[in-house]
């Protein structure tokens, strides 16, 4: 008889981003193939993983991406009072990164290094590195 093997560390990050981010989707008001696109994975397998015990493995690249949202979900909450918080993603931005685009298609299109200059962006915008 085989021993139970233990969890794996992997297995717990993706449950904890996929339900953070599963929060922060919602607190955004996205769309299905909006939190899709922004966690890099088709409507149906996002609809998969938000319930709980998604068997399913993360990428590097998706798990550093949940990553990246939940710290720019935490610069807005810091910076912006709550509506704008909350509707930042989603309306027109004509800051330098999106030239009149929502920051959530710019990140969409633009993947991991866009992720990672909108959180370098706004951790600038309120005071940070």
């Amino acid at each position: 008889m085989r021993a139970a093997s233990p969890a794996r560390p992997e297995g717990d990050m993706t449950a904890v981003g996929l339900k953070a981010f599963g929060r922060i989707a919602d607190a955004w008001s996205l769309s299905v193939a909006e939190a899709a696109g922004l966690a890099d994975m088709s409507e149906s397998t996002w609809k998969r993983a938000r319930k709980p015990g998604f068997a399913g493995d993360l990428t590097r690249d998706q798990l550093l991406r949940l990553s990246a949202l939940a710290g720019i979900y935490k610069s807005l909450a810091l910076y912006f009072s709550a509506p704008l918080a909350e509707s930042w993603m989603t309306r027109p931005n004509a800051g330098p990164l999106f030239g009149g685009a929502r920051p959530v298609d710019a990140m969409i299109e633009g993947g991991l290094p866009q992720f990672l200059q909108v959180r370098s962006y706004l951790d600038a915008l309120r005071g940070g590195a």
